[in-house]
Order: C-alpha cells, then structure tokens, then sequence
C-alpha cells in the first residue's frame, strides 16, 4: 500500500506512541502486505519473508519516536524491512559456509570406505542450504532438534521436518549416484 490522505500515519504513529493498541494494529494492517512482499522477494523464502515481516514491525513499533515526521513513513519501514532481511541473509551465509567447513570434515576423515564419504560430502553439496545445515547439526554435531530450533531462530517442527527431508534427499542423491557409478563400471 502506499501513503495516502486517508491513512493518517502521523496520527497512527502518535497513537502508537501513546500506546494505544489499535494504532499498532492499524499500522501493522496498512503495511503488512507491502512490507511481507519486499521480504519475499529479497529473501526467496516465505517462512523467512514472515519471519523477517515480524521482526520488521517488532523493531519500527519499538523505534517510532526515531522517525522524522517531515519525511514519508513508506521508505523508512522499507529501510529497516531491508535491513532485518540483510541481516537474515548474512545469517543465512554463514550458517552455510560452517555447513560446508562441515562436508570438508567428511572429506579429510581417513576411513576404508572413502569412496562411500566422498559420496555423501558430494551428496550434501547437492541438498538445499536449509536441509544441508540442519542435517549437519544434528547428525554430525549431534545436536537436538530443539537446540538446532534455538540457534536457527525457527520452529521445532521446521527443523525436525528439514532434516528428515534432508535424510530423504540425500538417500535419493546416493542412491541415483550409486546407480551411475555401477553404470559406469566404477564399483
């Protein structure tokens, strides 16, 4: 939505000021679909794109008395929108590269079966980041669903649902992989 003379955001904000919860609700009424459409297009991902929706409206309720009146409310919530979303994909970026430290591990363990490792550390590469990052904390550093839910800042249910699909992807990719390796002639 955009700014317009019969949304009063001046007066909204100073409800919201006034801690009047009906201008919160209001404010968050207005934006909500302009503010969930931006984080979904920079994030990629809906869970995230509300995620990070919440947090957006969670920070502008708590830094109202920070906004200059004489300027247009819209760029402003975009502005922090954008920056809750950054922060995510930073977030989201090292979570993979210690995921992919992880694979590196799997590669340099010494073992008979190092055909089979390299299978697997190949096999992760392949698997979505989420299901990659989840399946490592709980298989390789034998952490708790709750625990990974904590770090990761989701639900239980999201994580304990990720990692068995990432144990399903996984069994496919070795499996089409196993079939091509025997194709092959290479075991």
């Amino acid at each position: 939505m955009t700014e317009d003379a019969a949304f009063d955001i001046k007066g909204v904000v100073a409800g919201c000021l006034a801690g009047r919860e009906s201008s919160m609700i209001a404010l968050v009424r207005h934006y909500h679909g302009l503010v969930f459409s931006l984080c979904l297009r920079l994030l990629g991902q809906r869970q995230d794109a509300e995620d990070a929706t919440q947090e957006t409206f969670s920070r502008v309720l708590r830094s109202l008395s920070q906004w200059d009146s004489t300027r247009r409310f819209e760029p402003w919530l975009l502005t922090v929108a954008g920056n809750r979303c950054r922060t995510k994909m930073a977030k989201r970026r090292r979570q993979v590269s210690h995921s992919m430290e992880d694979c590196d591990q799997i590669e340099s363990a010494t073992t008979d079966s190092g055909l089979i490792l390299e299978e697997v550390r190949a096999g992760l590469r392949l698997l979505r980041e989420e299901y990659r990052t989840v399946f490592i904390k709980f298989h390789l550093e034998h952490r708790s669903f709750e625990e990974i839910a904590e770090d990761l800042g989701m639900p239980y249910a999201t994580v304990k649902t990720w990692c068995h699909r990432a144990r399903k992807e996984l069994a496919d990719i070795l499996s089409r992989r196993g079939n091509l390796l025997r194709e092959a002639g290479l075991v």
